[in-house]
C-alpha cells in the first residue's frame, strides 16, 4: 500500500465517523434511536446517494484500491465483535426477579412462536436463499423472532420508563431471547459453513457451542483469574484494558478454531468479563464501552449503510411481505401471550409493540448471515430495513401512549391464565437460572457485596456523555 492508497482509506474511515456520528446526532435530537442514524449516515455515503450522485467518488473513495475493501471489512468485524463484546459485560438479570409471570409468557409470544412461524414459513422467501436449506430456515426463525434490548432501552430512558416493570419485563424477557437467538445462529453458521450435514453433524455442532457456553461461564472466569495472577500477572497490571480486549480476542479466535460463532463468543467473553469484581473492572469496562460506542461500533453501523444499494438491491414486495407478515406474527403472538398472563389488552398489545423492536441484533444478524452466504443482498435489504422501521414503529407508539396517559404504564399485579403456567416453566426456569447466575460470580468479596452500588452491574454511574449515547449497549437498566 504506497502512501496515496493510505491517504485514500483514512480518508474513508474519517467520512464514514463523520457521517455516522452526524446522522446519530440529528436523530438524537429527533428522539429517534441514534443507531439508525448511524446507518443513514452510511447510506449516504453508499451506492444508494452518493453512488447515483457520482459513482466515481463513490468507487474513489471507498473502492479505489484493491486491498481497501479488506481494510474497511476489518473494520466492520471488529466493530461487531467490540458491540457484542460491550453488550455482554454490561448484560445484567437483576431486573427478572418478581416477574416470573410476564417474563415466561412473552418468550414464549416473542421467540418460541415467531421462531417456528418463521422456521416453517422459510420457503416463502426461497427466492433470497443463498445458502444452505436448513441455515436459511434458522435465520428466518431468528429474523422474526429478535428483539433489540439496546434500542428498546434507549427508548425506556428517553420516555422515562426504564425503571417501570414494563421496561424490567420487557429486558427481562429480551434477554433470554437473545441469548437462546445467538446461540441458534451460531449453529446456522456452523451448518452453512459445512460442520453439520447431517444429524450427527448438527449434534456435534450443538455440543460443541453447549462446551463452549458451558466452559465459558463456568470455568474461563476463574482460568482467566489465575493467568492474570500468575503469566500475564505484570502485563495485567501495567494494562488492565489490554488484558480486557486479550480475553475477548483469545475467545474469538478460540471459537474460530472451533468453528464457533466470533459473534457468540464476543457475547460470552463480554459475560465472561461481567463476573469479575466490579471494583476492579468498572473504570476498564467504561474505556472499553467508550472507544467502542463512538468509534469502532458507528463505523460498523455506517458500513451497514454504505453495504445497502436500495437502488439495486431493494426488492419491494420481498421487503414488504416479510415486514407486514414478521411484525403481525410477532405482535399477535406476544400480545396474546401478554394478555394470558393477566394484563389487559391494552398493555398487552403495548407488550407486543415492544418486543417488536429489532434494531441493532435485528442488523447484526442481517451482517452474519449475509457474510456467511446464507441470505442474498435483497434479504440483507430486506432484514436491516424491518429492524430499523419496527425501531421507529415502537418509540412513536409507545411516545404516543404516554402522551395520552401518563399512567399508561403502571404494572397491574395479575394471576396468569390458568393454561399459561405449564407453558411457562421452561421460560421460568431459565430467568431462575439467569438470576443465580448473575448473583453467584465467584471472586466477590463480602465486603464488595455489601457495597451500595449504582445502577448497573457495574457499580458506579456511567458517565453523562455515555448515557446519552448508550443505546446501543444494555445498561442498569439496559440499552445498536
Amino acid at each position: 500500500m504506497n502512501d496515496s492508497e493510505l491517504a485514500r482509506f483514512f480518508l474513508s474511515l474519517v467520512l464514514l465517523l463523520i457521517g455516522a456520528l452526524g446522522g446519530g446526532l440529528v436523530f438524537e435530537r429527533l428522539k429517534l434511536p441514534r443507531v439508525i442514524g448511524e446507518i443513514a449516515g452510511g447510506i449516504v455515503l453508499g451506492p444508494s446517494v452518493l453512488g447515483l450522485v457520482s459513482s466515481e467518488a463513490h468507487k474513489w473513495l471507498f473502492a479505489g484500491f484493491p486491498a481497501q475493501g479488506a481494510l474497511l471489512s476489518a473494520f466492520y468485524w471488529l466493530g461487531l465483535v467490540l458491540l457484542m463484546f460491550t453488550a455482554g459485560f454490561k448484560m445484567q438479570t437483576e431486573g427478572m426477579e418478581g416477574s416470573g409471570r410476564i417474563i415466561p409468557a412473552l418468550v414464549i409470544g416473542a421467540l418460541v412462536v415467531p421462531f417456528a412461524c418463521g422456521y416453517a414459513g422459510a420457503p416463502l422467501f426461497a427466492d433470497a436463499q443463498a445458502g444452505d436449506d436448513l441455515a436459511f430456515k434458522l435465520v428466518m426463525g431468528i429474523a422474526v423472532g429478535v428483539t433489540s434490548i439496546p434500542v428498546i432501552s434507549r427508548i425506556f430512558l428517553d420516555l422515562g420508563l426504564m425503571n417501570s416493570s414494563f421496561a424490567r419485563n420487557i429486558i427481562g424477557a429480551a434477554t433470554i431471547q437473545d441469548l437462546i437467538l445467538w446461540s441458534m445462529l451460531a449453529i446456522a453458521t456452523a451448518v452453512q459453513n459445512g460442520d453439520a450435514a447431517d444429524a450427527g453433524g448438527i449434534g456435534r455442532v450443538i455440543a460443541v457451542n453447549l462446551a463452549f457456553v458451558i466452559v465459558s461461564l463456568f470455568f474461563a472466569p476463574a482460568a482467566a483469574r489465575a493467568i492474570r495472577r500468575s503469566v500475564f500477572g505484570k502485563f495485567s497490571e501495567a494494562s488492565l484494558t489490554g488484558y480486557t480486549m486479550l480475553l475477548c480476542l483469545v475467545f474469538v479466535a478460540a471459537a474460530s478454531l472451533l468453528k464457533v460463532n466470533v459473534i457468540f463468543a464476543a457475547l460470552l467473553a463480554g459475560l465472561v468479563m461481567a463476573r469479575f469484581p466490579s471494583r476492579h473492572l468498572a473504570p476498564v469496562k467504561q474505556h472499553i464501552a467508550d472507544i467502542s460506542i463512538w468509534f469502532f461500533v458507528p463505523i460498523y453501523f455506517a458500513l451497514v449503510g454504505l453495504r445497502l444499494d436500495l437502488a439495486h438491491q431493494f426488492d419491494g414486495p420481498l421487503t414488504l411481505f416479510f415486514i407486514v407478515a414478521s411484525t403481525a406474527i410477532k405482535l399477535v403472538s406476544c400480545t396474546i401471550a401478554a394478555r394470558a398472563a393477566g394484563t389487559d389488552w391494552a398493555r398487552a398489545f403495548d407488550y407486543g409493540v415492544a418486543m417488536n423492536t429489532r434494531g441493532g441484533p435485528g442488523i447484526v444478524l442481517a451482517s452474519v448471515a449475509y457474510a456467511a452466504g446464507i441470505i442474498d443482498e435483497r434479504m440483507f435489504t430486506a432484514l436491516v430495513l424491518a429492524s430499523i422501521l419496527t425501531s421507529l414503529a415502537t418509540g412513536l407508539w409507545l411516545r404516543w401512549r404516554l402522551a395520552r396517559d401518563s399512567e399508561a404504564f403502571a404494572e397491574f399485579a395479575k394471576p396468569p391464565a390458568a393454561g399459561m403456567r405449564g407453558a411457562a416453566s421452561l421460560a421460568s426456569t431459565i430467568a431462575d437460572l439467569l438470576v443465580r447466575f448473575s448473583r453467584s460470580s465467584p471472586g466477590r468479596d463480602r465486603h464488595a457485596a455489601a457495597k451500595p452500588s449504582g445502577p448497573g452491574p457495574d457499580g458506579p454511574e456511567l458517565s453523562k456523555q455515555s448515557n446519552e449515547r448508550n443505546e446501543l449497549l444494555p445498561k442498569g437498566r439496559f440499552a445498536h
